[in-house]
This record gives C-alpha cells, sequence and structure tokens, in this order.
C-alpha cells in the first residue's frame, strides 16, 4: 500500500517525523536527493538497522508494469524505469526477517532504505513534502505508528491502541468502545479537553473532529485502511489552524495498490464482535478500493457496585463502517482520487431510556501533480452529512427509577477544501504555501419531556466558516534544520438563530488570529541532537459548546453562546540521542504551554445525586513539564520501549473565581508512564505492554478524585500459515478497577478483556 509522503502532506514541521518518547522500536529511514536530470533508473541499496547490507531483498516500482529488482550481497540495486518518468516514484522493499517498506524517490536518485527487524512494531519516515531528509534532522516532536504495529496491540478500539503514547488521553479515562462521543476529546501535553478535543484529528487533509461539537469518532475509518497514524506533540495551528493547539494526529488511509484481499474476525470477552474486511484491484492507470466492517460489543456497566441501582445496565456499542475509494494515475503528470465513508453506530449510555447515535457520511475528491522543477500541487476537495441524535433521563436517589426529560438531533453539514503548492528552491532550501476552508451548518434541535409527555421545544441555528492561509519556509544548511512560518485564520460564527421557544437571535463571533512558529535543530555529533520550538495556537469554541446543553451520567453541562476562543502560546526544547548502529536511543523534551481564555467546566450546584455545570472562558491555563522516552533492541528478536510524561497542568488565571486558581486541570494525571516490551521469533511475535497513570480530578474544584492505576496488556499471534495468522489479545491482565469518572457517582474503566481471532492476508502488488 502506498506510504509516499501522503502520510503527513501538509505540516512541514510535522512531515519531518522523528520517535519520541514511546515505542521507537523499529527505524527505517529513506534519504534521496533531488534530481539533477531525468533518468530512467533508480539506484540504491538495501540495509538492516545496523547498517549491514541485505542480499536478496525484492525492490518493486509501484507504478505500471510494477519493474522490479533483486539486490546482490552489497545490498544494491537498479531499478528500471520508464524513459518518460519524472514524478516522484513509490518503492516497496521487502526482505525475509524483515518488514517491508515503502519510501518513495525521484528518477535519476540515490536511494537508501534500512529495513526494520520482522518484531519491530513502529516504522519511522522522515520527509519533508517529498524531499526525505536524515532520519535526526527535525525539531518536531512526532510520532508515527504503522497499522501493522495498532494492529498488534490489544484493544479493538483504535484510542485504546494509541494509549501506548504518554500523555496521550481522552478527555475522561473511558475507552471509546462503551463511552459517550462527546467524552471522545483527546489531550496531549497536559492540556486536557472538554467535549471539545484539544487536538486536531485528520486523514488527507479532512479534519475527522465531529463538525458539530469537535469530539473524535474512532471508529469511523475501517481498521484495515488504517495504514499509519502520526502523532505530532506541540500546537500546530501555524499549519492547520484551529483546535491543533495540543498537537495533531494524522490518520494515513490505504489507498488501492495492487491486487490484495485482507480479513479479519474476531470474538471475545464481553461479546465482543470485530469483523473487517479489505479488496482492492489494479488494472492499467486504474485502481480500487473497498473495505469495511462490523464492531459489536455488549459492553459492561459502567457505575462502581457499590452505587449501581436497578436502572443501571451495561453500555454498549453496534457499529457498522465502509470506504471506497477509486483512482485514476497518469503516468508523468500525476493522480486523481474519489473516496467515500460511512459511518452508522448506536450506544447505549448506561440505562434503559439513556442513548445515542451517529450516522456520518463523508465524500472527497482531489489529486496530486509534480513538476520537474521539484515542485508539486495538492487539491483536495470534501464534503460531510452528520446525523447525531441522544436521549437524556433523569435518575432517582437510589438510582431504582428513571425518566426521561430530553431527546436531541444536531444534523451538521460540512464543504471545505484544501489547495497547496510546495517548491524545492534549491537542495537545501524548500518552501510552501496554501489556504484552506471549512464551512459547517448545523442545528439543536431538542424535546423537553414532563412526566414522559412532550413539554418544550428547543431549536437553535448556527453557520461556521474557518478559513486559513499558510506558508513555510524549511532551511537544511550542513548541521542545521531552521524551519519558519505562520497562518492568518478567519473564524467566523454567524447567522446564529434560536427559533423556539421564542424567536431570538444569538450573538455572532468574528476573529482573526495570527500563529506563527519558529523550529531549530542542531547536530552536535552524528549521534547528538539539541532542538528548540515557539508556536501560537488557537481553538475556536463549537456549536455544541456554544448552544447546547450535555449530559453524561447526572452531571449537566450548560451551553454558553458567549464564549470566546482559546489561545495558546507555547515553547519545546529537547535532546535526542542514538547509539552509532541505533541499536539504542534516547530522547528528552521539555514543554511549555499557556491556554488564555480555554474552555472549561465550572460547577454551578449540586446534590448527592446530580451536578450541574457550565462552559466558561476559564482566564489562562498553563501545562510545564518533561517528556521522556527510551529504546532499545539488543537483538534476538527483542526489543524494548519506554515512556514517561510529567505535565505540571493547572488554573493560573480566573478572576470570577480566585480559589480555582493553582487547582489542577480536570482529567489530567501528573505522572503517566508506559512500557512495552516485543519478542518475535519466526512465525511468532508477542507483545507485553504496561500503562501507569497518576491521580487526576475530574472537576475543576478538585473534589472528585480520581485514584491513580496501573494496567498491563498482553498480545500474541502466530502465523499457521503463509498468508493465515491467529492471534490473542488480552486487555487489564490483572483486572485492576480504573476510576474513569465522578459524575458524581463513581464509574469505571475496562474491566479484564479477552480477544481471539484470526487474521488473513493475501496480495499481488
Amino acid at each position: 500500500m502506498k506510504t509516499i509522503p501522503r502520510q503527513f502532506p501538509s505540516t512541514l514541521f510535522a512531515a519531518l517525523v522523528l520517535a519520541l518518547p514511546v515505542g521507537t522500536t523499529g527505524v527505517f529511514a529513506a534519504q534521496t536527493a533531488r534530481p539533477v536530470a531525468a533518468q530512467a533508473s533508480i539506484a540504491g541499496r538495501v540495509i538492516d538497522n545496523t547498517g549491514q547490507p541485505i542480499n536478496h531483498a525484492t525492490v518493486t516500482a509501484r507504478i505500471s508494469g510494477s519493474p522490479s529488482a533483486t539486490t546482490g550481497s552489497d545490498g544494491r540495486f537498479t531499478l528500471p524505469l520508464p524513459k518518460d518518468q519524472r514524478l516522484p516514484v513509490a518503492v516497496h522493499a521487502e526482505a525475509a526477517g524483515f518488514r517491508a517498506a515503502d519510501v518513495s524517490g525521484y528518477p535519476g536518485t540515490a536511494m537508501e532504505i534500512a529495513l526494520s527487524p520482522a518484531g519491530s512494531s513502529e516504522t519511522v519516515v522522515v520527509t519533508a513534502y517529498g524531499a526525505p531528509v536524515g532520519a535526526d534532522d527535525t525539531a518536531a516532536s512526532t510520532l508515527l505508528l504503522t497499522g501493522e504495529a495498532l494492529r498488534h496491540t490489544s484493544g479493538e478500539a483504535l484510542d485504546d491502541r494509541l494509549r501506548e503514547v504518554p500523555g496521550f488521553e481522552l478527555y475522561r479515562r473511558t475507552s471509546s468502545l462503551v463511552s459517550n462521543p462527546t467524552s471522545q476529546g483527546v489531550s496531549l501535553r497536559g492540556l486536557g479537553s472538554t467535549a471539545a478535543s484539544r487536538t486536531l484529528v485528520l486523514s488527507d487533509e479532512d479534519p475527522l473532529n465531529d463538525p458539530y461539537g469537535g469530539w473524535i469518532h474512532w471508529d469511523e475509518i475501517p481498521e484495515l485502511a488504517i495504514q499509519s497514524i502520526t502523532i505530532v506533540r506541540g500546537g500546530a495551528s501555524d499549519l492547520y489552524g484551529s483546535s491543533a493547539i495540543g498537537g495533531v494526529v494524522d490518520v494515513t488511509a490505504a489507498r488501492p495498490s495492487g491486487d490484495t484481499f485482507a480479513l479479519n474476525t474476531s470474538y471475545g470477552s464481553l461479546h465482543t464482535l470485530d469483523e473487517a474486511a479489505l479488496a482492492s484491484v489494479h488494472r492499467g492507470p486504474w485502481s480500487a478500493l473497498a473495505t469495511g466492517g462490523v464492531l459489536d460489543s455488549d459492553g459492561y456497566t459502567l457505575v462502581a457496585p457499590a452505587v449501581r441501582g436497578l436502572v443501571d445496565v451495561r453500555s454498549n456499542l453496534h457499529a457498522e463502517n465502509g470506504r471506497v475509494e477509486l483512482d485514476r494515475s497518469f503516468q508523468t503528470t500525476g493522480d486523481v482520487f474519489l473516496r467515500g465513508n460511512l459511518l452508522n453506530e448506536a450506544r447505549g449510555n448506561g440505562t434503559p431510556l439513556t442513548g445515542n447515535g451517529t450516522r456520518l457520511w463523508r465524500v472527497e475528491s482531489g489529486g496530486d501533480w509534480s513538476d520537474s522543477s521539484g515542485g508539486s500541487l495538492l487539491v483536495r476537495l470534501h464534503g460531510l452529512s452528520d446525523h447525531y441524535r441522544q436521549t437524556f433521563s433523569s435518575i432517582a436517589a437510589g438510582r431504582g427509577a428513571e425518566t426521561l426529560t430530553r431527546f436531541v438531533e444536531t444534523p451538521a453539514t460540512e464543504l471545505g477544501g484544501t489547495v497547496r503548492w510546495t517548491q524545492a528552491l534549491r537542495p537545501n532550501l524548500l518552501a510552501l504555501g496554501g489556504a484552506d476552508t471549512r464551512d459547517i451548518r448545523a442545528e439543536d434541535k431538542e424535546v423537553g419531556f414532563t412526566h414522559s409527555l412532550p413539554s418544550s421545544l428547543k431549536n437553535i441555528s448556527a453557520e461556521q466558516r474557518q478559513t486559513g492561509l499558510y506558508g513555510e519556509v524549511l532551511w537544511t544548511p550542513a548541521k542545521w534544520t531552521l524551519s519558519a512560518g505562520g497562518r492568518v485564520d478567519f473564524f467566523r460564527n454567524i447567522n446564529a438563530h434560536q427559533y423556539a421557544p421564542t424567536p431570538l437571535p444569538e450573538p455572532n463571533i468574528s476573529q482573526d488570529v495570527f500563529d506563527p512558529r519558529l523550529g531549530v535543530l542542531r547536530h552536535l555529533t552524528p549521534n547528538l541532537a539539541l532542538t528548540a520550538t515557539a508556536f501560537r495556537a488557537y481553538r475556536a469554541p463549537t456549536q455544541n459548546e456554544l448552544y447546547r446543553t450535555g449530559q453524561v451520567g447526572q452531571q449537566t453541562t450548560l451551553a454558553n453562546s458567549a464564549l470566546e476562543s482559546e489561545r495558546a502560546t507555547g515553547v519545546e526544547g529537547g535532546v535526542h540521542w542514538a547509539s552509532p548502529r541505533k541499536l539504542a536511543a534516547l530522547q528528552a523534551t521539555y514543554f511549555w504551554t499557556e491556554i488564555n481564555r480555554p474552555v472549561s467546566t465550572v460547577f454551578q450546584s449540586g446534590t448527592a445525586t446530580s451536578t450541574i455545570l457550565l462552559r466558561e472562558n476559564l482566564g489562562q491555563i498553563q501545562s510545564q513539564g518533561a517528556a521522556l522516552g527510551a529504546q532499545l533492541q539488543p537483538g534476538h528478536g527483542l526489543m524494548l520501549d519506554f515512556g514517561y510524561q510529567y505535565a505540571h497542568a493547572v488554573v493560573t488565571a480566573f478572576r470570577p473565581q480566585q480559589t480555582l486558581v493553582g487547582l489542577w486541570i480536570p482529567d489530567v494525571p501528573r505522572h503517566t508512564a508506559t512500557g512495552q516490551l516485543r519478542y518475535q521469533h519466526g512465525p511468532g511475535s508477542f507483545t507485553l505492554a504496561a500503562r501507569q497513570s497518576g491521580r487526576a480530578f475530574d472537576d475543576s474544584a478538585n473534589t472528585f478524585e480520581l485514584h491513580s492505576f496501573f494496567v498491563l496488556d498482553a498480545y500474541a499471534e502466530y502465523r499457521v500459515y503463509t498468508h493465515v495468522s491467529a492471534y490473542l489479545s488480552f486487555q487489564n491482565l490483572l483486572n485492576r478497577s480504573i476510576e474513569t469518572a465522578r459524575t458524581p457517582n463513581l464509574t469505571l474503566g475496562t474491566p479484564f478483556v479477552a480477544q481471539g481471532g484470526v487474521r488473513l492476508n493475501w496480495g499481488r502488488n
């Protein structure tokens, strides 16, 4: 499947990939030079992580005719290409005992491809929009996880697998497999989140944050379509605009490539069923892909046994997703594509009368073109239709009975587009410029109930427009990497009206913001480098925060149409070291981010069974700390990873309630640590993963404490036949109690879960 620099194509600093505190167990870097003239071949060599040549490796160009070559004892190859080939060529390399790699290079260039041992779980690719640079030549804190690495990690939900990254957490500690979508915003760098995510999630320039609420639908993209995920920690609004305060999660989806077929089927605890299939075909310049899946789980009862009542039942999930894509390549100019994606899910929220559902249609089209001068053009157009519905109830004291209180629908549509031009000005100088826009139109339709009968109506509609212009420059003189850029955003929340119960205009919001970013890296030695970055970022309030009253358990959060956007300022500095043969690596990063006017929830009133909160701009919060990482590959198929984050995240200013100053940001622990032990031998592999999270508070007043927890997971897989593997997955092996929320009743996280399944992979590229 293609992994040409589409993996993180629209951010200069983020496209320069470097593994940081966690999980960098398998690394390959592709280094190429710009072509000086058109040639009819690509030459190079294939090596392992120690720099030794790999004999009998197969190298294939992913173009018409699929020309290939086999390396000799010196690891070298020469790949013949059509005489008129001018565009970068996607190259696939594989060898027995090693993980396959996909890189890109220009005709007439020399290429060096390093393959990781077959047991490696992650692949790090370092690129700068088609101009690859060395693996240590970036100041960005960026981690790339391959799709295979994600599938070799315990957990059926995608967010569960991403928790191997220290500091990655949802609004609450609950898995998206059982939690309400409105609590699925991402927290990075200790910045927390509310229903809306302070981290932007996107795929191929298309934002995946819910257009109305800003939360994430983690099961939207079929699991077999996820080729890799890039996580950038630190503000990224200089290229992406709103929501990229804590960072960016970029999901690289599989593109049609060759004739392939994959199937995954599994079943396990909590009556969890996971079925997925993918098929891809290639004929001449045309290629197509179809994939989809079903994820069903009866879930578990979230409320702790000590406070559980008759109304408490399992929170569950029943979801289906699908994706189709058609591509047309033009050998000497580029390619165009058209794709569609569907998500349909229904959730039970823990009581008989509460639940929610989502039906989301997404369509995207676009193209990529390059010329012989080193320039490239990317164009994307996307549209979305999202229909979300939810029911709310009031629960009596003792949790013995409940009454329906509200039924809510929030239909939303979105149209948007992106255009970006990248140009190599000279061998060590690259520039890019671009623009993107989003238009979101949504409604909040609510029916209130009294004694189970409709008694009131509420209807609010509004339109949000976000348009940005950005530019970046990258200069890579000897031993240095320097980057500078910025973005201007024009945010408008307009045409807001309340139609019921009383027709009233709502206040409009208009804001223009500028977000710059500077980055520098200096190599002290070939194996030791220092980095520093500084940035500004922002997040606009969502329509959910402005107009819709939310509820999780018996905790009700009131909307606030007077909210202002969040503004962040941050700096990061780090040191990176790797042994000469890259068998060991260490990273340390200091980060400091200050957010003005952060949207949070502030206590208003409460009883023994319910709590009323109000969304407000707190004044100022600050998160500063350090992230550490270490990787070791002692050989014999054994790999060790360690990651740690310390985040001192507190409220630093809030005039209306001075008592909040100095208190912890809700749902952000001071300490998080992860560790993975991975072993590969022949057809078998085994992973043991541990995660420790410190205590946190579930409210702005720091009244409800969530205790620390330790979780141990395990994964084992064995290749039964050439194309067939069987696996076992275990979550929370020790069945530890994980406190996830107090709303005000205590709810618990995922108990011990076991899952077993079979994978089939067949392909002819």
